[in-house]
């Protein structure tokens, strides 16, 4: 059911993953498993979302092998020093129950603390104990990436942003692809109802008698994004994975893209400005 993207270390990642924002305890649990049953394989989490400890119940529980699941969590804000950066990542293991984290991103750059070089320093030596498989950023701006390239050498392998029909990123996708990275969507259906009453988007779904998330989740396909949506529902589930049996058009994806707004970032945290504790 899933495809996959190589990424530049040489592991692989799903073309689409599964989001746990804002999902807590008993009911973050059987949600994850049910959509581990359902057919997905990467499992977004972070410190930030509080739920690492249920994502990680959810992965005890599946039948399915733990080899068999690409699981991600990030490095909230306050834990930018190195040993602290360390040691989160050691109490996000212990959480999600874990020996290793398959892919592990520094949320968010926070510019004005100024530590994120220092935080990627400490996923780099955690990577090279086996404590990480790959690593990566999340909401990181061109200049960003290329300090942590020269001041380390090593490039993140995926840069997750906030990506939806209305916030293209198409500069920011230009960039991490010449950097061979990976760009992951967050909300990729927009987080609200509007997009998904859109009258450009209802016509192309009814092309091809498809619902709007699936024709959002097979645009970032074809555009190279691997989405992350979250759904509660198994019908919602089922309906976000089903986006690899058509192919939209030239002139549809360009439709698509021309709904991007330059304001169209869903609560202004513009990475430059926004600061995660």
């Amino acid at each position: 059911m899933n495809e996959y993207y190589e990424l530049s270390d040489g592991f692989q990642i799903p073309k689409i993953g599964f989001g746990t924002f804002s999902m807590h305890g008993s009911h973050c649990t059987r949600v994850v498993e049910q959509a581990l049953t359902t057919g997905y394989r990467l499992i977004d989490t972070a410190v930030m979302y509080e739920n690492e400890g249920a994502v990680g119940r959810a992965i005890k529980n599946s039948s399915v092998p733990r080899d068999q699941i690409t699981l991600t969590s990030k490095l909230p804000g306050r834990y930018h020093g190195y040993q602290s950066a360390l040691s989160c990542i050691e109490e996000s293991a212990a959480r999600l129950g874990v020996d290793y984290l398959d892919l592990y991103l520094i949320h968010w750059p926070n510019p004005k603390q100024d530590k994120y070089v220092e935080a990627w320093q400490a996923l780099i030596d955690a990577q090279k104990t086996g404590l990480i498989r790959s690593i990566g950023v999340s909401n990181f701006l061109p200049e960003y990436i290329d300090r942590l390239e020269q001041e380390t050498g090593i490039l993140p392998v995926v840069n997750q942003v906030e990506l939806h029909p209305n916030f293209n990123q198409e500069e920011q996708r230009t960039y991490n692809a010449s950097k061979s990275i990976i760009t992951e969507a967050w909300s990729p259906l927009g987080r609200a109802i509007d997009i998904l009453e859109h009258p450009v988007l209802k016509e192309i779904a009814q092309r091809y008698n498809k619902s709007i998330p699936q024709i959002i989740l097979r645009w970032d396909l074809q555009i190279g994004v691997v989405p992350i949506p979250k759904a509660a529902h198994i019908s919602r589930q089922k309906n976000n994975l089903e986006i690899f049996d058509f192919e939209l058009k030239e002139e549809d994806m360009q439709l698509i893209l021309s709904l991007s707004k330059e304001d169209g970032r869903l609560k202004q945290q513009h990475p430059a400005t926004f600061s995660e504790v």
